[in-house]
């Protein structure tokens, strides 16, 4: 599922901003190349049992990765429920509590990367 409207798109960081804003919210950069990045929140939802990411999805606009001064735009906001072994698939209905506790990480995101 693709977050509309979240305010961090198309949002600009250079990446050790990112990196540090992302780690206080509890994202980890978890895929990575030299002009893409993704953040992922995991979400584990207590009822189902299901585990949920909440994904970032970042593209380099100037610089190259692992470089600190590289600029960053976010491209997208996603969640979706992991699968085994691994993968993410994006059609099934969130639960309200993994969806409320997914829009307060995006809102802190958005706040830590205007301060």
């Amino acid at each position: 599922m693709i977050f509309e409207n979240t305010g961090l798109d198309g949002l600009k960081s250079d990446l050790a901003y990112l990196d540090e804003s992302a780690e206080k919210a509890g994202f980890v950069r978890w895929q990575w190349e030299y002009y893409r990045a993704t953040y992922d929140y995991k979400i584990e939802d207590t009822k189902s049992k299901n585990e949920y990411f909440l994904r970032i999805n970042t593209r380099v606009i100037e610089g190259k990765l692992e470089k600190p001064d590289t600029i960053l735009s976010v491209e997208a906001v996603y969640i979706g429920r992991a699968t085994f072994p691994h993968g993410l698939e994006y059609e099934s209905e969130i639960p309200a509590p993994v969806m409320s506790l997914a829009n307060e990480k995006i809102k802190q995101l958005k706040e830590l990367l205007e301060a």
